[in-house]
């Protein structure tokens, strides 16, 4: 009896094995699930979106998200905190972005009203808030998806991921 339960126990190690191709880990660098990892532009023979100069706006905000997401998500801390450490991280880029956003353009420039009812709740909003709540948003995003990929972090360089400058 004691000889069948082993055995049984063993042909369960076995399958449950079979489920983990270490094959698949070294090809992809990480993880079984790293096929929910977003590469990072310029990296891993990803091909870069936008040109090697400085990246404006929305695009800048989202690689530096992405990249402090990823590089801090290993952490012990609730994915909310967190996400949070990573808007601080890039609250540079999302200023930039929104001084960018508010700047004139030129002669008869029309800007949208400062304050609009929110597509999502309804509410009063403005631009820069709808701005943080996507930095927000994206930055828990990635957090939780690189730690449900186990996805690895960007090059560190510094202290700071590798990458463009914000």
């Amino acid at each position: 009896m004691i000889r069948r339960t082993a055995a049984i126990a063993a042909l369960g190690c076995l399958a449950l094995a079979a489920c983990d191709d270490p094959g698949e880990q070294r090809a992809s660098g990480g993880g079984a699930g790293n096929r929910i990892c977003t590469p990072f532009p310029g990296e891993g023979g990803q091909a870069s979106a936008a040109p090697a100069g400085p990246m404006e706006g929305r695009g800048a905000v989202d690689d530096c998200l992405h990249r402090w997401s990823y590089a801090l998500a290993a952490s012990p801390d609730p994915a909310d905190h967190v996400a949070q450490a990573a808007v601080a991280a890039c609250s540079g880029a999302l200023a930039r972005w929104n001084q960018q956003a508010l700047a004139p353009t030129g002669p008869g420039d029309l800007r949208p009203p400062s304050e609009a009812p929110s597509l999502l709740t309804g509410e009063d909003t403005n631009p820069v808030s709808e701005r943080y709540n996507f930095a927000s948003g994206r930055a828990l995003f990635y957090v939780v998806q690189a730690r449900a990929g186990k996805c690895p972090a960007p090059s560190m360089k510094d202290g700071e991921p590798e990458g463009r400058r914000y």
